[in-house]
């Protein structure tokens, strides 16, 4: 009966020591900085004619008869 509320207990415990041992790392301090570039080069991409993945999967559902003409 006291098994499985021991178990959990030691299961907290164990989690609370790793959790407080191995801090999670740190982001990139520039990281703003980064986003802002990646987001130039894919609207650079874009201009260059090299559509996204997501303009892409829209343009292949849409009907022939919606398409424009080439």
């Amino acid at each position: 009966m006291i098994a499985g509320p021991a178990v959990v207990v030691v299961a907290g415990f164990t989690t609370l020591w790793l959790a407080v041992r191995t801090p999670d790392p740190v982001i990139a301090e520039d990281y703003y900085r980064r986003g802002i570039e990646i987001n130039r080069t894919l609207s650079a991409q874009e201009q260059r004619g090299l559509a996204p993945a997501m303009q892409g999967r829209n343009h292949a559902m849409t009907p022939a008869k919606d398409l424009p003409a080439h």
